[in-house]
C-alpha cells in the first residue's frame, strides 16, 4: 500500500528539479498524476513540451498512471484545463501542488517592468491559475470530511529578503498569504493548504550568484544534501492525510532539515486612550519595540520599561 493509493495530483513545474521530484515519489506511492511544465528557460522564456513528457514517459514506464501538459500556468485556461484533465481522465482531483516559477533577478534599481511583470504573473498568477478551478471543483463536492491538498512553494528569498530578487521575493511571500487565505476560507470544503520553502540545487538556484543568495542557499554540503529528492518527503507529507493539523502553515526543507516557521503574530503593543504624539509614541517605540526588533529577550525589555 502506498501512502497515495487512490489520489490524483497535479503539479506544476514537474519537468524538472524539485516538480519531477515530486511526481517521481507520489507515483511510486501509488498517486495517478496529471504533471505541467511549460519547458522554458529559467527566466520564463520560449517553451518546450519536451520535459513534461519525459517524466509522464518515466512515470509510465514503471507502471504509473499519468498525463503530461505543456501549457504556459499563468494561463488561466490551463489551470482549468489540469484540473478537467485530472476529473475526466481519473475521475477525481485530491491533491494540488504548485511549483513552477521563473526568476529574473535584478536589484530593485535596475528591475524592469517587464521583468517585474513576468515574476509576478508566473508565481501568482500561475499559483491563482491551478487553485481556482480546483477549489470550486472541491467545493462542488460537499465533502468537509475529505482530505484534499493545496501545497504551495514559496522561498527563503521572500521570508529572508533576497535583496537582488526584490520581485521573486514579493511574489513569493504573496504566495505565503495567498496560503493563509486559503487555510482559512477552504477548511469547510475539507481543503488544507500548506506551503514549502525549499532549499536545493536546481536549474533557478544556479543562475543566482552566490553573493546574492540568502538563507539555506548558501550553505555548504554534499550534491545527496542538496538534492531536490529531499524536498519531495515533506510535499508527500503534506499530500497524506495524516497533514490536516498543519493547516495554514509554512515549512521548510533543505537538506537533511525540515522546519516549521512561526505565523506572523504582534509581539509588543502600545496602547493609548488618546491621539498618539510624535515624541511620546517615539519614545515608547524605541524603549519597548526596539528590543524586540533587535532579538533581544523579554527579561531585557522589561528592564528597559521600568527604566525612568
Amino acid at each position: 500500500m502506498g501512502v497515495m493509493d487512490g489520489k490524483v495530483a497535479i503539479i506544476t513545474g514537474a519537468g524538472r528539479g524539485i516538480g519531477a521530484s515530486i511526481a517521481r515519489l507520489f507515483a511510486a506511492e501509488g498517486a495517478a498524476l496529471v504533471v505541467n511544465d511549460l519547458g522554458g528557460s529559467p527566466d520564463g522564456t520560449g517553451s518546450d513540451e519536451g520535459p513534461a513528457k519525459q517524466i509522464a514517459d518515466e512515470i509510465a514506464a514503471t507502471g504509473g498512471q499519468v498525463v503530461s501538459d505543456g501549457g504556459d500556468i499563468a494561463d488561466v485556461a490551463t489551470g482549468q484545463r489540469l484540473v478537467d484533465t485530472a476529473v475526466n481522465q481519473f475521475g477525481r482531483l485530491d491533491v494540488v501542488v504548485n511549483v513552477a516559477g521563473i526568476l529574473r533577478d535584478r536589484m530593485i534599481f535596475n528591475l524592469s517592468e517587464e521583468d517585474w511583470d513576468a515574476v509576478i504573473r508566473v508565481h501568482l498568477k500561475g499559483h491563482y491559475s491551478t487553485i481556482r478551478p480546483a477549489s470550486a471543483y472541491w467545493r462542488g463536492l460537499r465533502d468537509p470530511g475529505g482530505h484534499y491538498r493545496i501545497i504551495n512553494f514559496t522561498s527563503i528569498s521572500g521570508l529572508d529578503g533576497s535583496p537582488g530578487q526584490p520581485n521573486y521575493a514579493a511574489a513569493k511571500m504573496g504566495v505565503v498569504g495567498l496560503t493563509y487565505s486559503l487555510a482559512q476560507s477552504l477548511a469547510r470544503y475539507g481543503v488544507t493548504a500548506n506551503a514549502i520553502a525549499p532549499g536545493a540545487m536546481t536549474r533557478l538556484t544556479a543562475t543566482v550568484p552566490g553573493d546574492k543568495q540568502v538563507g539555506d542557499s548558501t550553505r555548504s554540503g554534499t550534491d545527496s544534501e542538496h538534492s531536490p529528492d529531499n524536498i519531495a518527503p515533506l510535499a508527500l507529507y503534506l499530500a497524506s492525510e495524516r497533514s490536516d493539523w498543519l493547516t495554514g502553515r509554512v515549512v521548510s526543507a533543505h537538506g537533511y532539515e525540515v522546519g516549521l516557521y512561526q505565523n506572523p503574530e504582534v509581539v509588543r503593543q502600545l496602547n493609548s486612550t488618546t491621539p498618539w504624539r510624535y515624541d511620546q509614541l517615539a519614545g515608547l517605540m524605541e524603549r519597548s519595540f526596539r528590543p524586540a526588533a533587535d532579538g533581544l529577550p523579554d527579561s531585557v525589555f522589561t528592564s528597559q520599561l521600568s527604566t525612568p
